[in-house]
């Protein structure tokens, strides 16, 4: 089962919100967002773990959806809402809104209060992960634990904004097919080094079909907004002011490094280090099962 319900982000844009599982008994006195459906009963006494509530973020040019195995392995013991951010997914994408670090941390926010959600956990993907922490250190009263995966702390400086530009403009668009969006993006992409069937899977999700053939949901334009709002700053402070527990998790071949991997758990005030091998950046997406073990512990332990 998955469910939207929409949330008002920051600047008044419209977020759609993703629950996956069988949410708990619906008590109509406590609304918590807009939907066609029956809202949420808060958990009553015993039930609190079982309905605490997890929020996943997915990293840029990701959706909600992207989490839905994750979300759903969750469901049984957590309330798990997945969001679209921003200028993804099925959230609206206003050519004139601010995709600024403060709006998708706001955003996040919102949806945590909207939602009835907090304090959560927040699981991130890579630009999903910086959002969860900063709200982490921005709102300590929302947040009872963060998963890391895949986001590094360093900036990574103009050089890595003008190869994205790049990257971007070397896109074969339209393709004709989703099959062509997996060879392109599993096989033929001039940034993949030997074949990644789960990344073309991964791009695949992200396209939407229109009169000339398939193009992405998002603008890329917008993506590289999103983006330069952080490479080119450390985010180390941001860090170290997270109270809760954190986990930093990273695939063996992703593009966290070990050793800054270690050096983010070291500034963590409660941070723990977990790793997943044959995984790439797309962690959850390349090795699914060796996800969930890396982070299983970690919940148990909230």
């Amino acid at each position: 089962m998955a469910r939207r319900i929409d949330v008002t982000g920051a600047g008044g844009v419209r977020l759609a919100a993703w629950e996956f599982g069988d949410p708990p008994k619906p008590d109509p006195a406590h609304a918590t967002g807009h939907t066609d459906q029956a809202p949420h009963q808060p958990p009553g006494p015993g039930e609190q773990d079982r309905f605490s509530g997890v929020l996943l973020l997915h990293g840029l040019m990701g959706r909600a959806s992207h989490w839905a195995s994750t979300a759903r392995w969750l469901s049984g013991r957590h309330r798990a809402v997945a969001l679209d951010q921003r200028g993804h997914g099925q959230s609206d994408k206003p050519p004139q809104a601010s995709f600024t670090r403060e709006a998708y941390v706001e955003d996040a926010e919102a949806a945590l209060e909207q939602l009835g959600l907090g304090p959560a956990v927040l699981i991130g993907h890579a630009m999903g992960a910086l959002t969860a922490w900063q709200l982490a250190a921005k709102r300590p009263d929302l947040v009872r634990g963060v998963i890391i995966c895949d986001m590094r702390a360093s900036a990574l400086g103009a050089a890595s904004q003008r190869e994205w530009a790049q990257w971007f403009k070397s896109w074969p668009v339209p393709f004709a097919t989703l099959a062509d969006v997996r060879k392109w993006f599993g096989e033929d992409d001039p940034w993949v080094e030997r074949p990644i069937p789960s990344r073309g899977e991964f791009y695949a999700e992200v396209m939407h079909e229109s009169a000339d053939g398939w193009r992405p949901v998002f603008e890329p334009d917008q993506m590289l907004k999103s983006r330069e709002t952080w490479v080119y700053d450390a985010h180390w402070e941001e860090l170290a002011q997270v109270q809760c527990p954190a986990l930093v998790v990273r695939g063996l071949d992703g593009e966290l490094g070990r050793a800054e991997a270690q050096e983010m758990v070291r500034v963590l005030p409660l941070g723990e280090y977990a790793e997943v091998a044959d995984a790439g950046h797309l962690v959850h997406y390349d090795q699914p099962e060796g996800w969930r073990a890396a982070i299983e512990p970690f919940l148990n332990a909230l």
